[in-house]
This record gives C-alpha cells, structure tokens and sequence, in this order.
C-alpha cells in the first residue's frame, strides 16, 4: 500500500505519526512542500493507494479525483473538508475519513493576535532589541466591545474569553437568535451594528457557498476609525481587497490575520507589506499535541480501511 502525505510544511508527519503500527507492506511518502497545478498534484498522487491531506492546503477536485486510479482512502485532518469532492469521491468508490480536531487551538492564537496588535508588541519587541524604548502607547481591552461574526463552536469559546476580560459582547451570524447569544453573554445584533459598535471585529464561520464573501467592503466602511479586524477562520469569508484599502487608507485601525484567500501566500503579494498589522501563516490550529492527534487518528484511519472495517468516515 502506497500512502502519500500532501503539505507536510513542518516536516512533522514521520515523527509524531506512529506509522510503524501500519507493519510491513506500506510505503509512507511525505511532501513538505506546496503544488498548485493539476498536473503536479497528480503526478504526486499517481501511485498512491492513500492520499492524506491536511486541511484544504490542496483540494482535491473531481479533476484531479478521476485520473487517480490507484486511489482507495482519502484522510483529511479534521472531520470537514470542502476542499474534496465528496460525491465524486463516493461515486468512484473511494473512502474519505477524517481525524479528532481540536477547538482550543484557533482561540488561543486568535487572543495572541489581538492582544499583539493592541498592545503593539512587535514594534516594542523589535525597539528593545535594537536599542531603543518605548514608542508605542497600547489599547486596553477592559470595558470595549468585540465583535463575533459567528459564535460557533469557536466563536463560544472566544466569547468566554472575552468576558474574563470584561468586554462587551456583540455576536452575529446568519442564524444567531438572541437567546443563543444570550447563553453565552453576547447580545445578537444586526450585521451592520456589529461593525458600526466593535472595537475588535473577529470572524468565527465557516466557509460555505452562502458565507463566500460574506464581510464587504461596505462592512468595513462602518468600522470605527479605532476599530481592528481580526481573521483566523478562512479568507475566502473576506473581500481581501476591500480590507486592505480600508487598512491602507487608515479607515480601520489594522488588522490581525492568520489566514488569507490564496494559500501559501504568494511571495509577492500586497498583503504581506500590509501596515498596523499582524500577519501570520495559518498557524492557528498548529500545535504539538493537535498534530499528535491528527496523525495518530492518520494512522489509524489507514489500519482500520486495511481491516475493512474504517472509522470515522466522512459524510457531508
């Protein structure tokens, strides 16, 4: 049994997966670097019995499905990924399972992040090591309001947070009632209340055809002045272009982003040179103990489908 590892990008896949529970028989091939072109991505996959992906990092597309004859199991990290064609999948017969995740993970960099930008720690970091002092002045959180475009799984545990802080709580999503919103000390509001009134927008949704595009331009528009925006959940939920004028023009105060439209991140792209803010490279989900879990769950997916009998199989 052939099993290729996609966007290994930590080199990690060997070393926290036990791989040697599969015994004799299986060839593990690990790629840490990233494809985009049909043709690359199935050269890659052509011999492959079983493809593990992490995330959406590279979809797997009906396009690129229907020239893998060899393919049997797909394993994505996470038990949702609407990067591969589930039908197509099922119509050619291939399994697609999935892993445990995690849902600490992306709330505790999504604080790392606001915190950073509001207290300005990478200019201060960057002045004491090169000899200067102060030069920034910070913004509290105590007393302001954030804004939760979502309050999901995700969006319910930064609002917990949240309150330990003593901010006030704005929340809206497509389906938000306020009694939900109410359980977990928000108070539901209109889209366009939540930008006119936060201090610190952050989105928590999922991405789907109907949230596509979701935050415009006209969105950024009624922000305050003073008021940051924050993304650790997908860029494809945000007009990219309208966010980076509104920063650029100084009509929002910055922004804190940890995933973007395009992935990786074009060299040369615009937003890389984005000021009054904290970019980082989707890692908000990285963490030891969740790629621990993530490849052991890999293993064991891949025992299971050997067996016959595999486990966590995905359905959406």
């Amino acid at each position: 049994m052939n099993v290729v590892v996609l966007d290994d990008y930590h080199s990690v896949a060997l070393t926290l997966g036990p791989w040697h529970l599969l015994g004799a028989g299986v060839d593990v091939v690990v790629h840490t670097d990233h494809v985009a072109d049909d043709a690359a991505v199935v050269k890659r996959l052509a011999e492959a019995h079983v493809v593990v992906v992490m995330r959406e990092r590279t979809p797997l597309t009906r396009a690129r499905l229907e020239r893998l004859d060899n393919l049997q199991l797909i394993v994505t990290t996470g038990m949702e990924n609407r990067a591969i064609d589930m039908a197509f999948a099922r119509e050619r017969g291939v399994t697609v399972c999935g892993t445990r995740g995690g849902l600490s993970n992306a709330v505790e960099h999504t604080w790392a992040l606001i915190l950073s930008l509001l207290r300005n720690l990478p200019t201060e970091e960057h002045n004491i090591r090169h000899g200067g002092w102060q030069s920034t002045i910070g913004r509290d959180l105590f007393g302001s309001t954030l804004g939760l475009v979502g309050l999901g799984r995700t969006g319910t545990r930064m609002a917990r947070v949240a309150r330990a802080f003593d901010m006030n709580i704005l929340a809206w999503s497509p389906h938000l009632t306020p009694e939900v919103a109410e359980t977990h000390g928000a108070t539901a509001v209109s889209k366009e209340q939540l930008f006119a009134e936060s201090d610190v927008v952050s989105v928590h949704l999922q991405l789907s055809e109907s949230t596509r595009g979701i935050i415009t331009a006209s969105d950024f528009a009624r922000m305050k002045k003073i008021a940051v925006f924050v993304n650790t959940s997908r860029g494809a939920l945000v007009d990219e272009e309208a966010l980076e004028r509104a920063v650029r023009d100084g009509d929002i105060a910055g922004a804190a982003l940890d995933v973007f439209t395009t992935e990786p991140l074009p060299a040369d792209s615009s937003m890389r040179s984005l000021p009054n803010s904290i970019l980082t490279p989707h890692v908000g989900y990285v963490t030891e103990g969740l790629y621990r879990r993530f490849f052991t769950d890999i293993v064991e997916d891949v025992s299971m489908h050997r067996a016959g009998t595999p486990v966590r199989v995905l359905n959406n």
